[in-house]
Protein backbone atom coordinates (compact mmCIF):
# COMPACT_ATOMS: atom_id res chain seq x y z
CA UNK A 1 0.00 0.00 0.00
CA UNK A 2 1.41 3.40 -1.00
CA UNK A 3 1.99 6.20 1.51
CA UNK A 4 -0.73 8.32 -0.10
CA UNK A 5 -3.27 5.49 0.04
CA UNK A 6 -2.40 4.82 3.68
CA UNK A 7 -2.75 8.52 4.53
CA UNK A 8 -6.16 8.78 2.83
CA UNK A 9 -7.42 5.60 4.50
CA UNK A 10 -6.29 6.60 7.99
CA UNK A 11 -7.49 10.18 7.56
CA UNK A 12 -10.94 8.86 6.59
CA UNK A 13 -10.96 6.71 9.71
CA UNK A 14 -10.01 9.67 11.92
CA UNK A 15 -12.66 11.82 10.21
CA UNK A 16 -15.29 9.18 10.95
CA UNK A 17 -14.09 9.07 14.57
CA UNK A 18 -14.48 12.84 14.98
CA UNK A 19 -17.92 12.85 13.37
CA UNK A 20 -19.03 10.13 15.79
CA UNK A 21 -17.69 12.18 18.71
CA UNK A 22 -19.65 15.23 17.51
CA UNK A 23 -22.81 13.14 17.26
CA UNK A 24 -22.39 11.66 20.73
CA UNK A 25 -21.58 14.99 22.41
CA UNK A 26 -23.60 17.64 20.54
CA UNK A 27 -23.88 19.99 23.53
CA UNK A 28 -20.52 21.68 22.87
CA UNK A 29 -21.39 22.40 19.24
CA UNK A 30 -24.86 23.65 20.18
CA UNK A 31 -23.49 25.94 22.90
CA UNK A 32 -20.99 27.50 20.50
CA UNK A 33 -23.56 27.75 17.72
CA UNK A 34 -26.07 29.56 19.94
CA UNK A 35 -23.71 32.55 20.32
CA UNK A 36 -24.01 33.86 16.72
CA UNK A 37 -27.72 33.02 16.59
CA UNK A 38 -28.39 34.94 19.79
CA UNK A 39 -26.29 37.86 18.54
CA UNK A 40 -28.24 37.84 15.26
CA UNK A 41 -31.58 37.99 17.05
CA UNK A 42 -30.31 40.53 19.59
CA UNK A 43 -28.86 42.97 17.07
CA UNK A 44 -31.82 42.66 14.70
CA UNK A 45 -34.75 42.90 17.12
CA UNK A 46 -33.26 44.92 19.99
CA UNK A 47 -30.65 47.16 18.35
CA UNK A 48 -31.70 46.88 14.69
CA UNK A 49 -33.43 50.22 14.24
CA UNK A 50 -30.80 52.17 16.18
CA UNK A 51 -27.76 50.42 14.73
CA UNK A 52 -29.21 50.62 11.23
CA UNK A 53 -29.07 54.40 11.37
CA UNK A 54 -25.27 54.20 11.27
CA UNK A 55 -24.97 52.43 7.91
CA UNK A 56 -25.44 53.65 4.36
CA UNK A 57 -25.24 57.25 5.49
CA UNK A 58 -28.04 56.82 8.02
CA UNK A 59 -31.72 56.07 7.70
CA UNK A 60 -31.39 52.33 7.02
CA UNK A 61 -34.30 50.23 8.22
CA UNK A 62 -34.20 46.91 10.03
CA UNK A 63 -34.24 44.80 6.85
CA UNK A 64 -31.17 46.64 5.53
CA UNK A 65 -29.39 46.09 8.82
CA UNK A 66 -30.17 42.36 8.65
CA UNK A 67 -28.48 42.26 5.25
CA UNK A 68 -25.54 44.20 6.64
CA UNK A 69 -24.76 42.01 9.68
CA UNK A 70 -25.45 38.53 8.27
CA UNK A 71 -22.09 38.17 6.40
CA UNK A 72 -20.20 39.04 9.58
CA UNK A 73 -22.23 36.63 11.67
CA UNK A 74 -21.64 33.81 9.19
CA UNK A 75 -17.89 34.25 9.67
CA UNK A 76 -18.36 34.63 13.42
CA UNK A 77 -20.16 31.28 13.33
CA UNK A 78 -17.01 29.70 11.94
CA UNK A 79 -14.96 31.28 14.72
CA UNK A 80 -17.37 29.88 17.31
CA UNK A 81 -17.42 26.39 15.80
CA UNK A 82 -13.66 25.91 15.65
CA UNK A 83 -13.37 26.54 19.39
CA UNK A 84 -14.87 23.09 19.75
CA UNK A 85 -12.03 21.77 17.61
CA UNK A 86 -9.43 23.26 19.97
CA UNK A 87 -11.19 21.61 22.91
CA UNK A 88 -11.43 18.27 21.09
CA UNK A 89 -7.74 18.29 20.15
CA UNK A 90 -6.75 19.19 23.70
CA UNK A 91 -8.85 16.33 25.05
CA UNK A 92 -7.12 13.90 22.68
CA UNK A 93 -3.70 15.12 23.81
CA UNK A 94 -4.44 14.92 27.54
CA UNK A 95 -6.57 11.78 27.78
CA UNK A 96 -3.96 9.36 26.45
CA UNK A 97 -5.48 8.40 23.10
CA UNK A 98 -2.69 10.12 21.15
CA UNK A 99 -0.10 8.09 23.03
CA UNK A 100 -1.94 4.98 21.90
CA UNK A 101 -2.12 6.21 18.31
CA UNK A 102 1.64 6.77 18.31
CA UNK A 103 2.18 3.05 18.98
CA UNK A 104 -0.10 1.95 16.14
CA UNK A 105 0.73 1.53 12.47
CA UNK A 106 -1.25 4.55 11.28
CA UNK A 107 -0.25 7.61 9.32
CA UNK A 108 0.71 10.19 11.94
CA UNK A 109 -0.71 13.19 10.08
CA UNK A 110 -4.12 11.51 9.73
CA UNK A 111 -5.02 12.43 13.31
CA UNK A 112 -4.78 16.14 12.56
CA UNK A 113 -6.33 15.84 9.10
CA UNK A 114 -9.33 14.07 10.61
CA UNK A 115 -9.83 16.94 13.07
CA UNK A 116 -9.43 19.60 10.37
CA UNK A 117 -11.76 18.05 7.78
CA UNK A 118 -14.35 17.25 10.44
CA UNK A 119 -14.20 20.80 11.78
CA UNK A 120 -14.57 22.34 8.31
CA UNK A 121 -17.62 20.17 7.61
CA UNK A 122 -19.08 21.11 10.97
CA UNK A 123 -18.42 24.80 10.28
CA UNK A 124 -20.17 24.61 6.93
CA UNK A 125 -23.22 22.96 8.50
CA UNK A 126 -23.26 25.59 11.25
CA UNK A 127 -23.09 28.38 8.66
CA UNK A 128 -26.01 26.82 6.77
CA UNK A 129 -28.06 26.70 9.99
CA UNK A 130 -27.31 30.32 10.93
CA UNK A 131 -27.99 31.34 7.33
CA UNK A 132 -31.36 29.59 7.48
CA UNK A 133 -32.25 31.53 10.64
CA UNK A 134 -31.19 34.75 8.89
CA UNK A 135 -33.40 33.97 5.89
CA UNK A 136 -36.30 33.17 8.22
CA UNK A 137 -36.11 36.64 9.80
CA UNK A 138 -35.77 38.51 6.52
CA UNK A 139 -32.29 38.22 4.97
CA UNK A 140 -32.37 38.22 1.17
CA UNK A 141 -29.65 38.10 -1.50
CA UNK A 142 -31.58 38.48 -4.74
CA UNK A 143 -28.85 40.18 -6.79
CA UNK A 144 -26.12 37.55 -6.33
CA UNK A 145 -25.42 35.32 -9.32
CA UNK A 146 -24.66 31.60 -9.13
CA UNK A 147 -20.96 32.36 -9.61
CA UNK A 148 -21.02 34.85 -6.74
CA UNK A 149 -22.73 32.31 -4.50
CA UNK A 150 -20.07 29.74 -5.35
CA UNK A 151 -17.33 32.30 -4.65
CA UNK A 152 -18.96 33.11 -1.30
CA UNK A 153 -19.13 29.42 -0.42
CA UNK A 154 -15.48 28.96 -1.41
CA UNK A 155 -14.46 31.90 0.80
CA UNK A 156 -16.34 30.43 3.76
CA UNK A 157 -14.63 27.05 3.30
CA UNK A 158 -11.21 28.68 2.92
CA UNK A 159 -11.78 30.82 6.03
CA UNK A 160 -12.98 27.79 8.00
CA UNK A 161 -9.86 25.85 6.98
CA UNK A 162 -7.58 28.68 8.08
CA UNK A 163 -9.23 29.13 11.48
CA UNK A 164 -9.40 25.38 12.02
CA UNK A 165 -5.64 24.94 11.63
CA UNK A 166 -5.08 27.80 14.10
CA UNK A 167 -7.54 26.19 16.52
CA UNK A 168 -5.77 22.82 16.19
CA UNK A 169 -2.49 24.50 17.13
CA UNK A 170 -4.15 26.14 20.14
CA UNK A 171 -5.53 22.79 21.24
CA UNK A 172 -2.13 21.11 20.94
CA UNK A 173 -0.32 23.64 23.14
CA UNK A 174 -3.08 23.86 25.77
CA UNK A 175 -2.62 21.82 28.96
CA UNK A 176 -6.34 21.03 29.25
CA UNK A 177 -9.71 21.58 27.59
CA UNK A 178 -10.53 24.67 29.66
CA UNK A 179 -7.28 26.35 28.63
CA UNK A 180 -7.93 25.42 24.99
CA UNK A 181 -11.35 27.06 25.14
CA UNK A 182 -9.88 30.22 26.68
CA UNK A 183 -6.98 30.37 24.21
CA UNK A 184 -9.39 30.17 21.28
CA UNK A 185 -11.68 32.95 22.55
CA UNK A 186 -10.07 35.60 20.26
CA UNK A 187 -11.67 33.76 17.33
CA UNK A 188 -15.03 34.98 18.71
CA UNK A 189 -13.86 38.36 20.01
CA UNK A 190 -12.10 39.52 16.82
CA UNK A 191 -15.36 39.82 14.83
CA UNK A 192 -16.59 42.27 17.47
CA UNK A 193 -13.69 44.54 16.47
CA UNK A 194 -14.44 44.28 12.76
CA UNK A 195 -16.99 45.68 10.34
CA UNK A 196 -19.45 42.92 11.25
CA UNK A 197 -21.87 45.19 13.13
CA UNK A 198 -20.90 48.78 12.22
CA UNK A 199 -18.79 50.31 9.44
CA UNK A 200 -15.12 50.84 10.18
CA UNK A 201 -15.58 54.58 9.53
CA UNK A 202 -17.96 54.77 12.50
CA UNK A 203 -15.28 53.55 14.94
CA UNK A 204 -12.81 55.72 16.86
CA UNK A 205 -9.82 56.76 14.78
CA UNK A 206 -7.29 54.75 16.83
CA UNK A 207 -9.37 51.58 16.37
CA UNK A 208 -9.99 51.88 12.63
CA UNK A 209 -6.60 50.48 11.45
CA UNK A 210 -7.01 47.48 13.76
CA UNK A 211 -10.53 46.82 12.52
CA UNK A 212 -9.70 47.35 8.85
CA UNK A 213 -6.67 45.07 8.52
CA UNK A 214 -7.47 42.20 10.86
CA UNK A 215 -8.50 38.89 9.19
CA UNK A 216 -12.27 39.18 9.68
CA UNK A 217 -12.96 42.58 8.12
CA UNK A 218 -11.61 41.87 4.59
CA UNK A 219 -13.43 38.52 4.55
CA UNK A 220 -16.66 40.14 5.76
CA UNK A 221 -16.49 42.92 3.18
CA UNK A 222 -15.75 40.40 0.42
CA UNK A 223 -18.66 38.20 1.47
CA UNK A 224 -20.88 41.27 1.75
CA UNK A 225 -19.89 42.34 -1.76
CA UNK A 226 -20.56 38.89 -3.23
CA UNK A 227 -23.97 38.48 -1.60
CA UNK A 228 -25.20 42.08 -1.60
CA UNK A 229 -23.37 43.56 -4.62
CA UNK A 230 -21.58 46.17 -2.52
CA UNK A 231 -18.09 47.47 -3.30
CA UNK A 232 -15.37 44.88 -2.60
CA UNK A 233 -12.30 46.85 -3.64
CA UNK A 234 -9.03 45.47 -2.34
CA UNK A 235 -10.71 43.35 0.35
CA UNK A 236 -10.90 40.19 -1.77
CA UNK A 237 -7.14 39.74 -2.09
CA UNK A 238 -6.57 40.77 1.52
CA UNK A 239 -9.05 38.08 2.58
CA UNK A 240 -7.31 35.43 0.45
CA UNK A 241 -3.87 36.42 1.74
CA UNK A 242 -5.09 36.25 5.34
CA UNK A 243 -6.67 32.82 4.76
CA UNK A 244 -3.57 31.38 3.08
CA UNK A 245 -1.22 32.89 5.67
CA UNK A 246 -3.25 31.57 8.61
CA UNK A 247 -3.56 28.15 6.98
CA UNK A 248 0.19 27.85 6.42
CA UNK A 249 0.98 29.19 9.89
CA UNK A 250 -1.53 26.89 11.56
CA UNK A 251 -0.42 23.87 9.57
CA UNK A 252 3.28 24.17 10.38
CA UNK A 253 2.57 25.13 13.99
CA UNK A 254 0.24 22.16 14.45
CA UNK A 255 2.36 19.56 12.69
CA UNK A 256 5.61 20.61 14.37
CA UNK A 257 3.94 20.54 17.79
CA UNK A 258 2.22 17.22 17.16
CA UNK A 259 5.33 15.53 15.77
CA UNK A 260 7.45 16.63 18.71
CA UNK A 261 8.38 13.62 20.82
CA UNK A 262 6.41 13.68 24.07
CA UNK A 263 8.37 14.07 27.30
Amino acid sequence: MSTLTLAVRDSSTMLRRNILHARRYPSLTLNLLLTPIMLLLLFVYVFGDTMGSGINGGGADRSEYIAYIVPGLLLMTIGSTVIGTAVSVSNDMTEGIIARFRTMAIHRGSVLVGHVVGSVLQSVMSVVLVGAVAVAIGFRSTDASVLEWLAAFGLLVLFATALTWIAVGMGLVSPNAEAASNNAMPLILLPLLSSAFVPVDAMPGWLQPVAEYQPFTPAIETLRGLLLSSEIGHNWWLAIIWCLALTVLGYFWSTSTFNRDPK
